[in-house]
């Protein structure tokens, strides 16, 4: 191999990080509270291997990146990592190495434990060391910390090159620490301060060290503070351990209003905590509520399409958050025509930053609208909110959104003007505009790509059900003859939709149509999609799920992007033949849906399975499509986002669709309409279900066979609870 081969290119419209197979180290620890996040090697450190994500961020920069802790000048040896099941402390485990001195053996190793611990809280990084001797005899051993913060720009990280960056300061060493300063070329001063508990005995080359004298059995603590900010001013630096008692009591009442879930399964129980831990990590608190970010390390930031369906997939247990989503998408809606971040009147955002490249405009993300599924899933956000919630009082103040938004659809959506919505290509941005946005994701069946503007079929589904749900606010608002014309309008888009994108040589609707109204004849998971939103017919939905999950296209764990027999199939690409759990989500809602329980179990059994086989039982953005085989665990895609918030919000649909739960809040009814669970499910208890404003249930929920029974708990007299069988 080339060593020269260069580990970042550009291809299309995409930065592509090479994955040099010697420097790929799958295993890394991810924290994030708020707009900080750290990427850490299994010992607790920053290194620049890997793809070199590693690294402390905060608003889309990199505070810090490097820091190395050395014993007496060698690495120490590990011996255990994780984080704990709230995603708030990260744990490590090591030892010392064999410690020589003018090839003397001093320590054996094995003789000095060392426990690390690292929290984020409030713009700053606590690491936590505790050393304790287990030798018979007194030990001397020296501390070293190397730390380095290069500020770049998460683009950078990513790939990007630029032609001129901001000035980085020389570092101030004081207060036993060192401060790095980075004043960028967007006129903001970004600062790393760094403070030891205790003084360093020698610093140089911001390398810090101590020496450390144990008795036996002695111990000794020391606490670095990394603080990130844009401000000279000095903040306040609590201890360890109240730190961590502030963010596990931040947590807690972030959840306190959420539904507690408790099943007869401890493995599915681990899975889903895990997940509900995940989404509340990746939680935001903005000026608008709480907004759940994209994944981490690439997507750290309020994303359209991925907080619509995180809010989708977690509505049944925690409302509160699609209220954050709206309000905070509402007020980021387009206004104006710019043909540089893809803006149109009435159009939801795509993807927001406030990094320096982005405020600098050499990316078009700060305000990017570069997405055509993100304004109707909306508007379905804003009808399921209301139903789950009976929350008048937001749909009527974002009224004015909702109606620029459907304006949107009908006028700039729909390009040609045949009932369709499509997008074109953009030059500065994303070529393809679906959730799918790699450069190769919509193509024709002979691996030909597909020019615009582009027609996706899930995409028409999404318009079909933001019409029915816009009708139904509408009668709502008292508007009448908008919420009959919608509904007529939805009907005309059903009956032409199943009459232009159904295929029955592939037993499928088409993957798209392009700019010529081409079918791409391609078998795709898109089509499963479909399902939730109504628009197919009876008939189509059952061969839909039994192309969907025959061996071509069900993988074992999952339903692939696409089947198997496509011209670009490969089960290690990003959007074409791998396993995305979101998207088995909603095509498992969807066949629950339509009451194809056989092909439903099959899905969520699948994916269920997968989260065993991944560290902390924590389901990735995505994996590789290659077939199950006995014995084996799913296979991983190595630069997958993990933590990814709608790939952690899964299992939260899939057990909602078990249920077939559903809310009437306005009239204070929960609704299970014919429940079936898998077999790895035989008991479901719900706590705190929420219906309207304050008042809850709890309920038990048992399978006997293939029936299921469910036993009311507790609930006020003025809240019903339906089963139809």
């Amino acid at each position: 191999m080339d060593k020269k081969s260069p580990e970042v290119s550009r291809i299309k419209d995409k930065y592509y990080i090479s994955a040099i197979s010697s420097m790929i180290d799958p295993h890394r620890l991810i924290l994030k509270e708020e707009d900080l996040f750290g990427v850490f090697d299994r010992f607790g450190d920053i290194l620049p291997m890997g793809k070199n994500e590693q690294g402390l961020y905060y608003k889309g920069t990199r505070f810090l990146s490097f820091c190395e802790f050395r014993v007496s000048g060698l690495r120490p040896l590990f011996l255990s990592s994780g984080i704990d099941e709230e995603d708030i402390l990260l744990t490590v485990d090591l030892t010392n190495p064999d410690l020589y001195s003018r090839g003397r053996l001093l320590i054996k190793k094995d003789m000095v434990h060392i426990m690390r611990s690292k929290i984020l809280f409030e713009k700053k990084c606590l690491d936590y060391i505790r050393i304790r001797n287990f030798d018979m005899q007194a030990i001397e051993l020296r501390l070293d910390f190397s730390v380095d913060a290069d500020f770049k720009d998460i683009f950078e990280v990513r790939g990007m090159k630029r032609k001129k960056r901001g000035k980085l300061l020389s570092p101030e060493y004081k207060d036993s620490g060192m401060t790095l300063t980075y004043e960028g070329l967007d006129g903001v001063r970004r600062i790393t301060s760094l403070r030891f508990s205790r003084s360093p005995d020698r610093v140089r080359d911001k390398t810090f060290s101590f020496k450390i004298k144990l008795d036996p059995g002695g111990r000794e603590d020391i606490l670095l503070t990394i603080n990130c900010s844009m401000t000279d001013a000095r903040q306040e630096e609590p201890g360890f351990d109240v730190t961590v008692r502030k963010s596990r009591q931040k947590l807690a009442g972030k959840i306190r209003n959420c539904t507690g879930i408790y099943t007869s399964n401890e493995q599915f129980n681990e899975s889903l905590k895990r997940a509900i831990s995940d989404i509340n990590m990746m939680i935001t608190k903005t000026e608008y509520g709480l907004y759940p970010y994209g994944g981490i390390p690439w997507f750290c930031t309020p994303f359209g399409r991925d907080g619509i369906i995180t809010a989708l997939e977690s509505l049944w247990i925690n409302p509160e958050l699609a209220r954050g989503v709206l309000l905070y998408l509402a007020a980021r809606q387009a206004q104006d025509f710019d043909r540089k971040k893809a803006a149109e009147p009435g159009k939801i955002l795509h993807e927001a930053r406030d990094n320096e490249m982005a405020a600098l405009q050499e990316v078009p993300f700060g305000l990017y609208y570069g997405s055509v599924d993100s304004t109707p899933l909306f508007l379905i956000l804003a009808g399921a909110y209301w139903r789950r919630t009976g929350d008048t009082a937001l749909i009527s103040r974002i009224w004015n959104n909702i109606e620029a938004a459907l304006l949107w659809l009908e006028k700039y959506g729909d390009v040609d003007g045949d009932g369709f919505l499509e997008y074109v290509p953009h030059k500065d941005g994303l070529r393809n505009q679906g959730w799918k946005d790699s450069h190769d994701s919509i193509f024709h069946q002979d691996g030909s790509l597909a020019e615009g503007p582009i027609a996706l079929c899930e995409v028409q589904g999404y318009q079909y059900a933001a019409k029915n749900e816009v009708a139904m606010l509408a009668g709502l608002m008292g508007k009448d003859a908008l919420a009959q014309r919608l509904q007529k309008e939805a009907g005309e888009l059903k009956e032409k939709f199943n009459e232009v994108f159904w295929d029955e040589d592939i037993g499928s609707y088409v993957l798209a149509l392009d700019g010529e109204k081409r079918p791409c004849r391609v078998v795709s998971s898109n089509a499963g999609q479909v399902l939730f939103t109504g628009i197919a017919d009876p008939d189509k939905a059952l061969k839909i799920a039994e192309t969907l999950t025959s061996d071509a296209v069900f993988s074992g764990w999952g339903i692939r992007t696409i089947g198997a027999n496509e011209a670009l199939y490969n089960p290690m690409s990003y959007h074409n033949g791998s396993v995305w759990p979101h998207d088995n989500a909603l095509i498992a809602y969807g066949l629950s849906s339509c009451g194809l329980s056989e092909h439903f179990i099959k899905v969520f059994s699948g994916i269920f399975d997968a989260s065993l086989f991944m560290e902390f039982q924590r389901l990735p953005e995505l994996f590789c499509g290659f077939q199950r085989r006995r014995g084996a665990s799913p296979t991983l895609y190595p630069v997958a986002c993990i933590p990814q918030t709608w790939a952690a919000g899964s299992l939260l649909l899939m057990l909602q669709a078990s249920l077939r739960l559903g809310f009437e809040s306005d009239k204070g009814r929960i609704i299970f309409r014919q429940p079936v669970l898998p077999e790895f499910l035989q008991q479901i208890s719900l706590k705190n279900l929420t219906v309207t404003g304050k008042k809850s249930v709890d309920l038990l929920i048992r399978r006997y066979g293939e029936d299921v029974t469910i036993e009311v708990q507790r609930k006020p007299e003025d809240i019903s609870v339906l089963i139809i069988k």
